[in-house]
């Protein structure tokens, strides 16, 4: 919330504005939950109702926010959480969706939590 609100004079200036957050499965409503991981999930969520009241609370400046929360990746920290786990995305993929999103394809979504899973945790 604090670089939001330092970045927002900047935002402001701009024709077309987009903050994009990223979560987690782990904090979206409806998906799979697992032990051990009440902390990490809580935050996520925290997350993406940030994300919702931010685009609301922004949106006569024409600054859109977005959330995506991504699925099984396979990363270091999956490995660590979920032995013998391998997820059905790479990072190196998964990252070129999010840059895509980031650029492109925004511009039909304000205040929206998205999934972005081929799977879950």
């Amino acid at each position: 919330a604090h670089l939001a609100q330092i970045l927002r004079p900047f935002l402001e200036k701009s024709e077309r504005a987009h903050i994009l957050n990223i979560s987690s499965m782990g904090g979206y409503q409806g998906s799979s939950k697992f032990p051990g991981l009440m902390g990490y999930s809580t935050s996520k969520g925290a997350l993406s109702i940030f994300t919702e009241c931010l685009a609301e609370e922004w949106r006569d400046k024409n600054i859109a926010c977005n959330c995506l929360c991504l699925g099984a990746v396979q990363t270091e920290m999956l490995a660590q959480a979920f032995p013998g786990y391998e997820a059905p995305l790479s990072s190196d993929k998964m990252g070129s969706f999010i840059a895509y999103f980031a650029t492109e394809g925004h511009h039909f979504f304000n205040g929206k939590v998205l999934p972005a899973a081929l799977s879950t945790p």
